[in-house]
């Protein structure tokens, strides 16, 4: 076999022939990366029985394809519980909760689970697993960083669920490159790849992320794997989300929440109750919408505070919500209600540490910033749901009727909708919907 040099970033996995300081793809300096590879000539090819193509009608799934984590929320977000034979990297900033949730997995499923961890000694594991509670005869521990006799572990114990803590840790004696490289990094998780399709157990891949909040190491590591779970929230606030961004087994728009306490993490049956707690009704800029989360409707409330500028250039500021979003608002609101905000700050904030970044949302920002702007207490038993064109029109939005649903059963007994999207639907008896075109229409319901 030949060996060939390919040149590879870091970052985004963009492959060139030949080493640049500069990578044309992401722009970042110096994260190109040599790799070797050897090319196979055509008489290395190698041979294969016709009786192992099979058609899919041959192809018998077994009885239990799935099980149950023991965590609903995790659950939730794999699609019905853990597919045999799958991979799945779980990334988030350091201090997330990462290990936590795997640990308590390692405590509720009841399967023989190995954890592998290049990161604590065996001990260290043991104490953080007495914290959260976890004594299980299933459990087994191993600290390794060596792919090779990682492999030969998994062989000897057997497990329906390896854990490998973190991914940057493992290295192979094949490959020359330190460990966490993008060479490394690929390799190891070949791999287990391998092994989770051969061995039939699952398989959860902890990885770091950049600073950017995207998982560290080739942008090929996420093609790799069956699932990608991204777990997010401020460290600061106790809330936790756990979202998925790729499943093949699965919907990508669910999400599992949880409270991060002292004795670990708490799935969060209704998010919406846990949102809305302590909520100021007697504060002007404040308002509430509904996020569709995958399958459950989610209430958040947005909080807006605008004040004259003490700068030449007004400051736009958001959290939880996309500042360029944010922006096209306020010019909205600027040029079809003529609310002068080209001379006052305007700050924005989702409570609860929730992101919020689909258009729904869009009718709820703006009143929230009409309100903070004009000194307007919202009711509060009132709900804002649309998305607002650059017209200012109220565009319609998806499942309505889910949205409202879950609103009248957090008490909310009237909302203001786009009137496109109330063709049809089922309005919850007691409730009262208004349907507006534009924004114009928006302020008359509440001024």
């Amino acid at each position: 076999m030949k060996a060939k040099s390919v040149y590879i970033c870091s970052e985004c996995g963009y492959e060139a022939l030949k080493w640049l300081g500069k990578c044309p793809s992401c722009g970042r300096w110096n994260t190109i990366d040599e790799v070797t590879s050897y090319a196979k000539g055509a008489a290395n090819i190698p041979k294969v029985r016709t009786e192992d193509i099979k058609s899919i009608n041959q192809i018998k799934t077994e009885d239990e394809v799935r099980y149950k984590t023991g965590i609903g929320e995790l659950d939730r977000v794999l699609g019905g519980g853990i597919v045999k034979g799958s991979l799945i990297l779980v990334g988030g900033d350091p201090g997330i909760g990462k290990s936590t949730l795997l640990l308590q997995l390692c405590r509720s499923s009841g399967r023989k689970i190995l954890y592998v961890s290049g990161e604590e000694s065996e001990i260290q594991i043991k104490l953080r697993a007495e914290r959260l509670g976890v004594n299980s005869e299933n459990l087994y521990i191993v600290s390794e960083t060596e792919v090779s006799k990682t492999e030969a572990y998994i062989a000897a114990a057997k497990p329906e669920i390896v854990i490998i803590d973190s991914i940057q840790t493992m290295h192979s004696d094949e490959v020359s490159s330190a460990a966490g490289s993008v060479s490394q990094v690929r390799e190891a998780t070949n791999i287990f790849m391998r092994i989770a399709k051969e061995s039939s157990a699952a398989m959860f891949i902890v990885g770091h992320v950049t600073k950017e909040g995207a998982i560290a190491g080739p942008r090929i590591l996420e093609h790799m794997v069956d699932c990608v779970l991204y777990f997010e929230g401020d460290r600061n606030m106790s809330f936790r989300i756990l979202r998925a961004v790729k499943n093949r087994f699965g919907s990508t728009n669910e999400i599992g929440v949880f409270d991060m306490n002292t004795t670990g993490l708490t799935e969060v049956e209704n998010p919406s109750a846990v949102l809305l707690e302590g909520r100021s009704t007697d504060i002007s800029g404040n308002t509430v919408i509904c996020a569709m989360e995958g399958s459950r409707g989610v209430l958040a409330e947005v909080q807006s505070l605008v004040t004259k500028t003490s700068f030449g250039n007004p400051r736009r500021m958001g959290s939880g919500v996309d500042p360029g979003r944010l922006i096209l608002l306020i010019a909205v609101l600027e040029k079809r209600i003529n609310l002068k905000l080209s001379y006052c700050d305007v700050y924005v904030n989702v409570a609860g540490g929730m992101k919020i970044d689909e258009p729904a949302a869009d009718l709820g920002i703006c009143m929230s910033i009409f309100g903070g702007m004009n000194d307007v207490c919202m009711p509060p038993d009132m709900i804002f749901i649309g998305e607002v064109g650059l017209g200012g029109e109220i565009r319609g939005v998806t499942r309505l009727e889910k949205r409202l649903s879950e609103a009248y059963k957090m008490g909310f007994s009237r909302a203001v909708v786009p009137a496109m999207s109330m063709k049809g639907i089922n309005i919850p008896e007691g409730m009262k919907v208004k349907g507006i075109k534009n924004l114009k229409e928006a302020i008359s319901c509440v001024v």
